[in-house]
């Protein structure tokens, strides 16, 4: 995820840097030739969950996200990692194997890494991809009319921390670790030969700041329908329940202000709305007379969409019960 930075290296002096630090898109995108992008995207953090070779593989499947958002294909993958003296060898190799592995699956190869000491183990990737410059998918693209879909259902954030307090059922951290390690690959391939408007994966930022993030770069208003968003097995029960993320809190306070909502709304669901994500699913505008045509596609394929909502003319976020 690259944040907004101006001013530090003014993209006008590099015109081979297609996406930068100047446009808050999902990774950086650099012109080699006029058929050959690299893409190019970093993510690491603390465990998100206690066996290490799905934390592992999670790890890699988040970090790989960015390029398939930007409608790449994973090429090279370069580990970074962080892990205390103390922990058993035998974890770390199995970090590394879930992350290697699910680099394999996506057709790439990890070359390396680089690894340092620290009290709280952490682990993530630099990710480089290739896509051709005439068919990056970016957060810019959505136009008003667009239907709105979703590839993965939401509660991440919710459900990992019901599981540390040992407050979600097995079968809920199943979904949940399921969701996380199914890559983006096939669905961005989908969306991409559909024409989609604009693409991002939904991470860190919620869906509401995701969506944001897509209302803002397009010049449009989102408008999320809450009755047709999907949730995790737990995911509302546990917000019922008061479960909380920091994530959340600050996804909130950051991005509320911008959001206008059309009717009352069940608070647990709009907590789900701010809740951060792992490895979440694409969100995706499309021209409406596409939109059957994709739906068939992923259908065929026995992968999940969602409709969700539409772009519509205006500015910020509009959700609907």
């Amino acid at each position: 995820m690259l944040r907004p930075l101006t001013g530090l290296f003014p993209q006008a002096d590099f015109p081979n840097l297609l996406l930068g630090l100047e446009l808050a898109d999902d990774a950086a995108v650099y012109r080699l030739t006029d058929d050959l992008a690299l893409v190019q995207t970093l993510d690491f953090f603390p465990p998100v969950v206690d066996d290490p070779y799905v934390f592992g593989a999670v790890a890699a499947a988040n970090a790989m996200s960015d390029v398939f958002a930007m409608g790449g294909e994973v090429v090279l993958a370069l580990n970074i990692a962080a892990f205390p003296e103390s922990l058993p060898l035998e974890m770390v190799t199995e970090i590394l194997r879930g992350g290697a592995e699910k680099v394999a699956e996506a057709g790439g190869v990890v070359a390396g890494g680089h690894t340092i000491y620290d009290d709280e183990p952490k682990y993530g990737m630099c990710v480089t991809g290739t896509v051709r410059p005439d068919r990056i998918l970016t957060k810019g693209g959505a136009r008003p009319g667009h239907a709105l879909y979703l590839t993965k259902p939401l509660g991440t954030g919710i459900v990992l921390s019901a599981a540390r307090a040992d407050a979600a059922d097995p079968a809920e951290l199943a979904a949940a670790q399921e969701s996380m390690l199914a890559l983006n690959l096939r669905p961005s391939r989908l969306v991409r030969e559909a024409g989609a408007g604009a693409v991002t994966d939904v991470t860190g930022f919620g869906l509401v700041g995701h969506a944001h993030e897509v209302a803002r770069l397009s010049g449009v208003r989102v408008v999320l329908e809450a009755g047709a968003l999907p949730l995790l097995p737990g995911a509302l029960r546990h917000a019922a329940a008061g479960v909380r993320t920091g994530g959340a809190g600050r996804n909130r306070e950051h991005f509320g202000p911008d959001v206008t909502y059309a009717g009352p709304l069940d608070p647990a669901l709009e907590d789900v709305l701010f809740d951060p994500q792992t490895s979440g699913g694409l969100l995706v505008s499309l021209p409406p007379e596409r939109a059957d045509g994709l739906e068939r596609r992923f259908a065929a394929e026995g992968l999940a969409l969602w409709r969700i909502g539409e772009v519509t003319v205006g500015s910020g976020i509009e959700v609907r019960p």
